[in-house]
């Protein structure tokens, strides 16, 4: 059997589909493998660590993300159900290409999913970790990253020291 993964469109801001509550998976079948399949090779030929299916305007509950260990963890269902602590960090977007802003985060996540077979699975994720598992899982609620920033910032004055505020 031959796996033909696509790269699939990323919407940009402005697209009313980043913007609708996405819907819980009921169904496991090649279906939703595929789609997962594709946005893991979607990301992978992105500038970013992150890819909610909405984004990819698929309306359904599924997060790709890549770890700061490198670690490419699929997400199905995912819901964050405690939190700890509170970080500001830059952040970006797939979909708001060139745009940075300083954003709130928890600290600490306990995110509980399924995989792509329908098995029940429970991650801790902190730090930097922790802020991509919210940022994606805010874009399955139709939040943008833009609507939760303190301010705009250049992250190369950013790390120079200069403040960089846009």
């Amino acid at each position: 059997m031959v796996i033909i993964m696509a790269i699939r469109e990323i919407l940009k801001k402005g697209d009313p589909v980043l913007t609708k509550k996405a819907h819980n998976v009921t169904i496991f079948d090649e279906k939703l493998h595929t789609l997962l399949d594709d946005m893991k090779e979607t990301l992978k030929n992105a500038p970013g660590v992150g890819l909610a299916a909405p984004q990819i305007g698929i309306l359904r509950r599924v997060v790709v993300l890549e770890t700061v260990e490198g670690e490419l963890i699929e997400l199905v269902n995912p819901q964050i159900i405690s939190s700890a602590g509170e970080i500001e960090d830059i952040e970006g977007c797939l979909s708001i290409p060139n745009v940075w802003g300083i954003v709130k985060r928890p600290e600490t996540v306990t995110v509980r999913s399924q995989d792509r077979f329908g098995q029940p699975a429970e991650r801790i994720a902190d730090g930097y970790n922790a802020r991509i598992f919210c940022h994606e899982l805010d874009h399955l609620e139709g939040v943008l990253f833009t609507q939760k920033v303190i301010r705009y910032v250049d992250p190369e004055k950013e790390k120079r020291g200069d403040g960089g505020e846009v």
